[in-house]
């Protein structure tokens, strides 16, 4: 079976410094599993693979959005799973590299093909519930579906509402569609290396690597995208609202850095939080094994997988 390896973890651990050293070493092309690195003109705000990086391996998903444009999980996925086929067809190995851990749960295990939301039934079930009570809906999710009914609480009213929702727009129960719910982890061999060092060094990481973005001129890359109209998603990225607040008057530019830099330490710890649990993921730390030492690991445990 075609081998896919993924590298993950937090935001300044090296993932992209050790994807590109490890396709050097196994032939490989790297995908970009970074929610931001998508967008052209964020390329210090995203932090995306400097040219000398992308010459030494082939990069895909990078810098192929407008600002103006919305980006997904489900997207990503879907052309994720294409390029992995071509990567493959053409006898090299992929490499998924990011810390978006939604992306990479989506490419992995698929995504929940549910079909929307309905606000009018919501409020209807809602009314229900503030009428006769959260163990009324939990009843009629028995009914409905038995198999969810026993998972969630009966004074868990919102996922009993989501429950029923989704019984009600998409004619399946929940279970029914997680069934449905498809990733590649059952195509391919998976190879899953997580990333880690000690906090203080990944911290001291993340100091660095902000300073050298405003050094880099973070603030004018800011300041050219605000004059966008930008999507939803390209909002979110880290570096926007810091610097938008600097630039209207809120804070000094000292402040604005000391506020990425408190947000980008929230955000490595999410994605901590994020992969953790995932038995499946092989972790490096390092704080105890230098780059050579690393990539030698990981190309032996490649050659054992599968």
């Amino acid at each position: 079976m075609n081998k896919v390896i993924f590298i993950v973890g937090p935001t300044a651990s090296g993932k992209t410094e050790l994807s590109v050293m490890l396709a050097e070493k196994i032939d490989g092309e790297i995908i970009s599993a970074d929610s931001m690195q998508a967008y052209k003109g964020m390329e210090i705000i995203s932090q995306a693979p400097a040219k000398s990086e992308q010459k030494k391996a082939r990069h895909h998903l990078i810098g192929f959005l407008k600002a103006r444009e919305e980006y997904s999980a489900a997207l990503f996925s879907k052309k994720a799973g294409k390029i992995i086929q071509g990567i493959l067809k053409n006898g090299k190995i992929p490499i998924v590299t990011g810390g978006s851990g939604l992306y990479v749960r989506a490419l992995l295990d698929g995504i929940f093909p549910s079909k929307g939301k309905s606000e009018a039934l919501r409020k209807k079930l809602r009314t229900e519930a503030a009428k006769k009570g959260a163990l009324f809906l939990h009843r009629k999710l028995e009914k409905l579906d038995p198999f969810s009914a026993r998972k969630i609480h009966p004074n868990d009213l919102k996922r009993v509402i989501r429950a029923l929702e989704i019984r009600e727009l998409e004619k399946k129960t929940k279970f029914d569609l997680e069934k449905e719910t498809k990733g590649i982890k059952d195509k391919y061999d998976i190879v899953i290396f997580g990333l880690v060092m000690d906090r203080e060094k990944l911290y001291r990481k993340i100091h660095e690597r902000v300073d050298s973005m405003f050094r880099r001129g973070l603030v004018r890359e800011a300041k050219k995208l605000m004059k966008l109209n930008m999507s939803i998603t390209s909002k979110k990225a880290l570096g926007i609202k810091q610097v938008e607040g600097y630039l209207s008057g809120n804070y000094g530019l000292e402040h604005a850095v000391e506020i990425l830099k408190r947000d980008t330490r929230r955000l490595a710890k999410r994605q901590i939080t994020w992969f953790r649990p995932d038995k499946r993921i092989i972790w490096l730390d390092l704080s105890r094994m230098h780059k050579a030492m690393t990539i030698h690991f990981m190309r032996e445990t490649i050659k054992g997988a599968g």
